[in-house]
């Protein structure tokens, strides 16, 4: 069964860390591009993120840039999103698929994850 996994979300100040996990089961992240997004309530979903399968190569919404970073480690199967210098706009739900990931921008297909909550609040 083709599955992500979430993890790593949870309460922090203004200004604090977290690290999100994207684990895949069920199939290879190696020949895949992996996307965050993010949806808060009453606001439409925002793509977040990107890494390519083929390079590397990376995508961030102009409302992350500098702050997040995302990597893979293929080994253990897992894509990871580094949040530094976290915002209380920030705050929202947010959850990893398989994705085309495009130099200026994300569009996602096939497999979603259940999401993660991220709540920056002090």
């Amino acid at each position: 069964q083709v599955q992500l996994v979430e993890s790593g979300g949870g309460l922090v100040q203004p200004g604090g860390s977290l690290r999100l996990s994207c684990a895949a089961s069920g199939f290879t992240l190696d020949y895949y591009a992996i996307g965050w997004f993010r949806q808060a309530p009453g606001k439409e979903r925002e793509g977040v993120s990107c890494i390519s399968s083929s390079d590397g190569s990376t995508y961030y919404a102009d409302s992350v840039k500098g702050r997040f970073t995302i990597s893979r480690d293929n080994a253990k199967n897992t894509v990871y999103l580094q949040m530094n210098s976290l915002k209380p706009e920030d705050t929202a739900v947010y959850y990893c698929a398989t994705v085309i990931c495009y130099l200026v921008g994300v569009r996602p297909f096939g497999s979603w994850g259940q999401g993660t909550q991220v709540t920056v609040s002090s």
